[in-house]
């Protein structure tokens, strides 16, 4: 095991939970933040391939994985995410951060990236940015709470082969294994169902919940901190165009598009972690 499961106490009072792996005191720490209905299992491979180098903490955001669930679904908004993650910076006393967001994990760390850019030293937008494709925000809308459960890893990697076969065309069943193991938990029951708390979905099904306000002025508000975006060639959240007029927008941007994938890119391919390598050296 190459981290260790910590916790942390948002401010109103949920233990909420993170994976650290340790690695050097003298860079920005790399804060990876999930997407909507995710936890810190998708950033494993790429947190361990880090480790070492670069501190890395993988965050669950409440309602997902071993974080506590919320009493309130109404706080299952970016606004009170933001909030969590600053209360975790706090409390470890983190001076600088690269933040790594995939869909949901990109839009906090856009907010944060604008509200705190003395702390951000980087920023990776993963298949995210201020305008969302309408076509894969209906999609994500009809299956958030939906799912499950299944009697079998082997019936949840089917279901997820069959309906997101078109994000990644070429994995085959140990690859949709691997996913189901890492969204997917097992019950005392002996089933399978989804890891987070199905209430997420309340708030993200009223009108604007996907992000609550205006990305634009959030993204332009990030200034000069260098930032990667990263679109998957494939996606059906990111448009080609909306990611052109990010780095358009953004004086310190690159654009890496990775090929074969829809949303969002897994990590794991190639031209992600080229990207994410040329990226990082220049953070420390």
């Amino acid at each position: 095991m190459t981290f260790i499961d910590s916790f942390w106490w948002s401010n109103d009072g949920l233990r909420l939970h993170y994976r650290d792996y340790a690695g050097a005191t003298d860079k920005p720490v790399i804060v990876c933040l999930p997407g909507l209905t995710r936890n810190a299992r998708d950033f494993d491979a790429l947190a361990t391939r880090l480790a070492g180098r670069w501190r890395v903490l993988a965050v669950e955001f409440r309602g997902r994985g071993e974080s506590a669930y919320a009493k309130d679904a109404m706080t299952y908004v970016p606004l009170t995410y933001v909030q969590d993650v600053e209360a975790l910076l706090t409390e470890l006393a983190v001076q600088r951060v690269i933040l790594l967001g995939t869909s949901l994990g990109g839009i906090v760390s856009m907010i944060l990236a604008s509200m705190d850019r003395e702390r951000i030293a980087g920023v990776i937008l993963n298949d995210i940015g201020p305008d969302i494709e309408p076509r894969g925000l209906e999609r994500i809308r009809g299956y958030v709470g939906r799912t499950g459960p299944w009697p079998t890893w082997l019936h949840a990697a089917r279901w997820l082969s069959e309906n997101n076969a078109s994000t990644y065309p070429n994995y085959d069943l140990s690859d949709w294994l691997v996913m189901a193991k890492r969204a997917f938990r097992l019950t005392s029951t002996g089933r399978i169902v989804a890891d987070y708390d199905k209430k997420i979905s309340e708030p993200f099904r009223l009108a604007g919940g996907e992000a609550g306000q205006d990305l634009w002025p959030v993204l332009t508000g990030m200034g000069s901190v260098p930032t990667l975006v990263l679109h998957g060639e494939l996606s059906d959240v990111l448009s080609e165009a909306t990611a052109q007029a990010m780095v358009a927008k953004l004086p310190n941007a690159r654009y890496t598009n990775v090929s074969g994938v829809g949303h969002a890119p897994a990590l794991d391919e190639p031209a992600a972690l080229a990207a994410i390598d040329a990226f990082l050296p220049d953070l420390a």
